[in-house]
């Protein structure tokens, strides 16, 4: 019987795992995800890569090698990073092969103490793109002010970019602005824009953690505010990537920078755990799935279906006015949960730098 996970493949949508440790790409998981459920990327992050060192997930021998070489505390961070990125891209590159390089990528971040710094961002871009020597790593790059211009050089120098921490729709515009004026840089300059992809990385349970908090107990309107703005992305993503301008970049062999679905976990235990997932599937769509989503999407009675990311668009305009009429201001829930985002993997940096300090200290 075929995965749920792996039955979004044959409607449009590539689940990706939003999860990387040394042991899961050395120890064989990480192909049998890809075997038995279908997946087609894996997504790290700050957060990701804190917990797994945290917990220790086989990095003690590569730790204590680093530090008998006299490395840094960040460069022995990078190395672990470039290292477990690059043995999923391996693991990952039959997948990419067998769809001719239109899936089966690994998102590696810049540092997110960049995320206001545009050159800066460039400068390690460049540098991580040219360390994987991969064609399917995508090189991840917040939707911050900064992050816009870096995305549109990134894409420009014709590398694959994931760009992360999309909460609002104007953002989301700039996002597909960036990458369509940097694939028409790269036209310019004489590159192949069909060597080049993209994802956008839209956040989602986050915005109904920060807008249920704004609401009444017993509101309707709880838990709604998430997959409303996510069907309003999408309809975005469909008027934005047609037309003349588009036209042209598509008959040079470009590709849509797809809408990718980010923690799509829920956080309150009073929704499904897959309300995330059910509710956003639709054709040139990701979603990033952690090991509960897996572990829900196996679950007995779970029947997935195709399109629902285009069920109810109508009425996800409605949800938005009907937040604004009950107080809610919808730009300030976006522009808020950014900057808690922002602020949130920059802190996880650092926690992660102070625990590789004391891993280190210890062996």
């Amino acid at each position: 019987m075929t995965s749920q996970v792996a039955r979004l493949n044959d409607f449009g949508q590539s689940p990706w795992y939003d999860n990387i440790t040394h042991t899961l790409v050395n120890g064989g998981e990480l192909a049998t995800l890809v075997r038995d459920d279908g997946i087609r990327g894996v997504t790290s992050n700050p957060t990701i890569f804190e917990k797994a060192i945290a917990g220790g997930e086989g990095y003690d021998e590569l730790i204590a090698a680093a530090k008998r070489d006299g490395d840094s505390i960040e460069d022995t961070f990078w190395d672990l990073a470039v290292g477990d990125v690059g043995g999923a891209a391996d693991v990952l590159r039959s997948v990419y092969d067998n769809v001719g390089g239109r899936d089966g990528f690994v998102s590696i971040e810049v540092s997110p103490l960049l995320a206001h710094d545009s050159d800066a961002t460039v400068a390690q871009a460049k540098s991580l793109w040219a360390r994987l020597d991969r064609p399917n790593i995508m090189i991840k790059i917040p939707a911050t002010p900064e992050g816009i211009p870096a995305i549109t050089a990134t894409i420009g120098a014709g590398i694959n970019v994931n760009v992360t921490l999309i909460f609002g729709l104007d953002r989301y515009a700039d996002v597909m602005e960036a990458y369509i004026s940097g694939l028409e840089a790269l036209d310019a300059s004489g590159g192949d824009v069909s060597s080049v992809h993209s994802v956008a990385s839209f956040f989602v349970s986050r915005v109904d953690t920060e807008a249920d908090s704004r609401l009444p107990e017993d509101s309707e309107l709880r838990g709604r505010a998430a997959v409303a703005n996510a069907k309003l992305a999408y309809e975005k993503f469909r008027a934005t990537f047609s037309g003349d301008r588009w036209d042209a970049l598509a008959s040079k062999g470009a590709h849509l920078q797809r809408p990718l679905w980010a923690s799509t976990s829920t956080k309150n235990k009073a929704y499904s755990p897959i309300l995330y997932v059910e509710t956003l599937i639709g054709p040139d769509t990701v979603n990033t799935l952690a090991p509960a989503s897996i572990e829900a999407l196996h679950a007995d009675g779970v029947d997935l279906h195709a399109d629902t990311i285009t069920e109810g668009v109508d009425g996800a305009h409605q949800t938005l006015r009907d937040l604004a009429a009950a107080g809610v201001d919808f730009d300030d829930v976006t522009a808020t949960i950014e900057q808690e985002g922002v602020a949130s993997f920059a802190k996880s940096y650092t926690d992660l730098l102070a625990t590789l300090k004391s891993r280190a200290a210890a062996l």
